[in-house]
């Protein structure tokens, strides 16, 4: 199944100041849940006025766009996190929000069982529940001295990950959900040249590794009716208060990326220079659909209309016009702190990609 959707977002939404009060006050869990529900059932109305074509709960439940694994699966430690570099605003060294892997792991509950219900119920038209990709926890988790205890390698990792991510997506589409976002930040990793030699100094083959995620992922889609679910992945180069860890245009990753990873959409970041220019597109197979994120969640400033249809145009001559459709760069808040604009500028942001869709594409 290939949705036909043309605007578009990642998913993750600023949080509202006070369910952030909430959540730091560290409210009874009944209360907490009723103040995430008043702010999903807010977001989602936003979403609709916005005119965005797929609508999500913002991860609003959420600590950070990955954090539900951790949340639901025992084996992972606080307190030994894989460190990043990140770059923008504030750089520095920080410890990721995944925790490392420290035991054994072991799926206790589903990923998103505490927010499919209310979505289903509450979403005013289609919308996406989003996943971390397996292939993510084998560098952003992947402790050595501590995750080698457990899982001698990354490989071995990955089989564990594989069937805790395969068991959700049977379950998501078992209920009724056609649309998944596969998102998968660490991909930039294999295509960022720095972050390609450290693995080479770490006695690792980036390609060789790259090939394993793509694998292991598409293994998550094993036995799905495909005709009854789209199945996407979104490729970011790291998102946390308006920072970054990774640059680099897609072509170290391009073919396979594109040739070899099962999936009906591709979510792109297009928004700077940083993510390179559109000619990795000419390894799309026919029928694929790739999201342009032309528009930045990073910062205010609101794009020019006729800017982004120019984008548009140029990204067309490696993908046919009618396979192409548009979004922001990455999520407003893949960590519950939010990248640095305000609520206005968000929605502002999103009814721009509608109304930039509806002018290229057409439709109400």
């Amino acid at each position: 199944m290939n949705s036909t959707c043309r605007a578009d977002h990642v998913g993750s939404l600023l949080r509202p100041p006070a369910l952030l009060q909430a959540r730091a006050a560290r409210i009874p869990e009944a209360e907490l849940r009723a103040a995430e529900d008043r702010a999903i059932a807010e977001a989602l109305q936003k979403q609709r006025t916005t005119g965005i074509d797929v609508f999500t709960d913002g991860e609003l439940r959420r600590g950070s766009w990955l954090t539900d694994m951790a949340d639901a699966v025992e084996g992972f430690v606080a307190g030994d996190q894989v460190m990043l570099e990140w770059k923008g605003p504030g750089g520095g060294a920080e410890p990721t929000t995944a925790n490392a892997v420290g035991a054994k792991l072991r799926k206790t509950r589903k990923l998103t069982a505490h927010e499919l219900p209310f979505l289903k119920k509450t979403a005013p038209g289609p919308f996406k529940i989003t996943l971390p990709a397996p292939a993510n926890f084998m560098l952003a988790s992947y402790k050595p001295g501590i995750s080698d205890r457990f899982y001698p390698t990354h490989a071995d990792l990955l089989r564990d990950l594989v069937e805790i991510v395969r068991d959700e997506v049977r379950w998501l589409v078992q209920q009724g959900v056609t649309y998944i976002q596969f998102d998968a930040p660490y991909y930039s990793h294999y295509l960022d040249p720095a972050q390609r030699e450290h693995m080479r100094r770490a006695g690792r083959d980036p390609d060789r590794d790259f090939e394993a995620g793509i694998a292991g992922d598409n293994a998550t889609f094993q036995g799905i009716p495909r005709d009854q679910v789209t199945i996407a992945v979104h490729v970011c180069r790291g998102n946390s208060r308006s920072r970054w860890y990774t640059e680099g245009g897609y072509d170290a990753i391009a073919e396979k990326l594109f040739q070899q990873l099962d999936v009906d959409r591709f979510l792109l970041e297009y928004d700077t220079e940083r993510s390179g220019g559109f000619e990795p597109l000419r390894f799309v197979p026919r029928g694929k659909t790739v999201v342009l994120g032309l528009v930045t969640t990073k910062e205010p400033t609101l794009e020019s209309p006729d800017g982004l249809r120019q984008r548009i145009e140029e990204a067309a001559k490696y993908v046919p016009l009618e396979n192409l459709a548009l979004s922001p760069q990455c999520g407003f808040a893949s960590v519950a702190a939010g990248n640095l604009l305000t609520m206005d500028q968000q929605w502002r942001k999103l009814e721009l990609v509608a109304r930039t869709a509806r002018q290229v594409w057409g439709g109400a």
